[in-house]
């Protein structure tokens, strides 16, 4: 490419990734990565429904679990658990605490174009916060998180297109991205190795420096590809929204 077509470059990556859309798989498992130490991921929540994982959240208060919009599509929340304190998902831990969900609060979700995939869940009572079940910090409004950041996702999900899911939870080190990715999203991607989100990761956490950075949204074709980033909401666009849910839900349960 010559330095004078150097400006179509970002608008032929935004057209090749509306053409990719149209493939986009919601992202669920952890391929490539490690078991976690157990409980070193206080934060990270396991959505369950009749005891079946199928999507991750992050505990970001204790009455609210912060996970991707598309994860509850369609889903009764009656029938919908938030298991906090967990890593083997087998086991009874004493360290789990079970909660079930009252309300869901989404902003502008996009289902056809996968933006604004985030969803506030309210817990039916504060979640008892100890070593093992703790609150991941957000970060500022707007703020920015440049290419080459080294971040941390994690999930129950599969450990592959075609593997069986998990019974503790991974983590995996990826680096954040610009290639195809767009302002509503962080990405990411693991070089020289396939490794990456998969099904049942989605809504599950990005944390970049202790910080609540991203939640995990979709992916391209199949899991770790090796050839397109994985694809995260950015909870920065949604900090001042978020603030103001938790506001507004803390004046409803004040005398």
């Amino acid at each position: 490419m010559t330095l004078g077509h150097q400006h179509s470059g970002p608008v032929l990556a935004l057209i090749l990734l509306a053409t990719l859309l149209g493939s986009a798989a919601w992202a669920s498992e952890i391929v490539g990565g490690r078991e976690a130490k157990p409980h070193s991921r206080p934060y990270v929540v396991s959505l369950q429904l009749r005891d079946q994982h199928f999507c991750g959240g992050t505990l970001i208060h204790p009455r609210f679990v912060l996970t991707a919009a598309h994860c509850l599509e369609n889903m009764p929340l009656a029938l919908v658990n938030a298991v906090l304190g967990a890593h083997n998902l087998r086991a009874s831990e004493s360290s789990q605490q079970r909660l079930n969900i009252t309300r869901q609060f989404s902003n502008n979700y996009d289902p056809d174009q996968k933006l604004n995939d985030i969803l506030l869940l309210q817990l039916d009572r504060p979640a008892r916060l100890n070593a093992q079940v703790a609150v991941a910090p957000l970060p500022q409004q707007d703020q920015q998180l440049p290419h080459g950041t080294q971040c941390l996702a994690m999930g129950w999900g599969r450990l592959g297109t075609r593997a069986p899911m998990p019974h503790t939870l991974r983590e995996l080190n990826v680096t954040v991205v610009t290639f195809l990715c767009r302002p509503h999203n962080v990405c990411t991607f693991v070089p020289r190795q396939k490794a990456g989100i998969c099904f049942g990761d989605s809504g599950g956490p990005l944390i970049c420096n202790g910080i609540l950075q991203a939640v995990d949204s979709f992916l391209i074709r199949e899991c770790a590809t090796q050839q397109y980033p994985d694809f995260f909401a950015r909870v920065a666009l949604y900090v001042d929204w978020i603030q103001s849910v938790l506001r507004s839900a803390g004046e409803e349960g004040s005398p």
